[in-house]
């Protein structure tokens, strides 16, 4: 299955006044059956300590295989949830831009898998490395 190709201002204005702008996430590049988005590591995306936070990394894993599905539905009939989120936080960030590369792993009827690695946009360094599983409902 193949994701719709939108323009990237297309899909970054779905997210207005949502999470997604809050952290300043924004969809840099679409494939065939990948998308990248990119976050800052700034006081919005911080933990205490200086780094990029691992609820800011799950929520950037969230938001990569969201949107990806969204590219797969007729969101007339059907829209994406999320069903399950995994992080596993190996590295650190603590400042610039990380970069999340979202790879569609299964595309069925009702659920997509995406897995989603987030890496330091400069050393190009594994961050965090996570899956999403996404049910598809039916649109009310």
């Amino acid at each position: 299955m193949k994701l719709k190709q939108v323009e990237l201002n297309d899909i970054n204005s779905f997210s207005k006044g949502t999470l997604v702008a809050q952290l300043g996430m924004e969809c840099i590049e679409l494939g065939e059956d990948y998308i990248k988005v990119r976050m800052p590591v700034d006081d919005r995306t911080k933990q205490p300590m200086g780094l990029l936070h691992g609820g800011a990394s799950a929520a950037l894993i969230e938001t990569v295989g969201s949107m990806g599905s969204t590219l797969l539905l007729d969101l007339s009939k059907e829209v994406p949830v999320g069903l399950e989120v995994n992080a596993n936080h190996v590295g650190a960030a603590r400042d610039g831009f990380v970069v999340a590369h979202g790879k569609l792993v299964h595309a069925g009827r009702r659920t997509h898998v995406w897995q989603v690695e987030i890496t330091d946009e400069v050393t190009k360094k594994l961050v965090c490395t996570g899956r999403l599983t996404v049910m598809v409902i039916p649109s009310k």
